[in-house]
């Protein structure tokens, strides 16, 4: 709850902003969700678990395998990136997509780092569409890859870059900064801390963007919770 994300009228905006607001109880990822759901006067049946995301995380990371998934990807550590693209406003208008495959090209020259490509169905198709197949010669395209092989290549990765709302938080999780390819996103805890980076379709800024992200920065601790949001909503809904 009190996830919050611009523009306004997008489908899934409004329907947050319905459900939070016909809710008794409403479970935050963070406590700026919750500042979030008081400035729209929701305060009563409002905690901050953390984020269920996270227990997850926490959960498989027993199952992650970074040393032999990047082997068999054949990829060394920290001299690649990963990036995923899907979005429809990504993906659907040739010249952001264009733009975005020149700026991921650019990257990998300026950085001397392979970029890892899993190519999305939508993507694939449009970049056939859009006679774009020149622009993939410099990536290492891959098919989509499920999220035990990702989790575990985000783990020695030197930096992501995403449209993806679920990998940008993921990418933090690994401690690994994204570059996130949205106007905006409903994680600003992650962009307000300056860990993730907000970068629009121009390909010049998206590879200046992912220059920046490759340096170091402090992590920010605990944004989203400690790990055990699914049992404390639990017990809430239980109490």
């Amino acid at each position: 709850a009190g996830i919050r994300q611009q523009p306004k009228d997008m489908p899934e905006e409004i329907n947050r902003v319905l459900v939070d607001h016909i809710s008794a109880q409403l479970f935050c990822c963070s406590d700026l969700a919750a500042r979030n759901l008081a400035r729209e006067g929701i305060t009563n049946g409002v905690t901050v678990p953390g984020d269920v995301m996270y227990d997850l995380y926490l959960k498989m990371r027993h199952r992650f395998t970074p040393e032999e998934t990047r082997t068999r990807f054949g990829l060394e550590k920290d001299a690649y990136i990963v990036a995923t693209i899907h979005r429809d406003f990504n993906t659907d208008d040739p010249h952001a997509l264009a733009a975005i495959l020149d700026g991921l090209n650019c990257a990998n020259k300026e950085s001397d780092l392979e970029i890892l490509l899993p190519l999305h169905p939508r993507t694939r198709k449009r970049i056939a569409e859009f006679d774009l197949e020149n622009s993939l010669q410099h990536l290492r395209v891959v098919d989509p890859i499920g999220y035990l092989d990702l989790m575990s290549l985000t783990q020695h990765c030197a930096a992501v870059v995403t449209d993806s709302g679920g990998y940008q938080k993921e990418a933090y999780y690994a401690g690994k900064r994204a570059v996130v390819l949205m106007p905006d996103t409903g994680w600003r805890e992650l962009v307000e801390t300056g860990w993730n980076l907000l970068c629009g379709t121009d390909a010049e800024q998206i590879a200046h963007t992912i220059t920046t992200a490759l340096e170091a920065t402090c992590h920010p601790e605990n944004l989203f919770g400690e790990g055990n949001a699914g049992e404390c909503i639990l017990e809430a809904l239980l109490a």
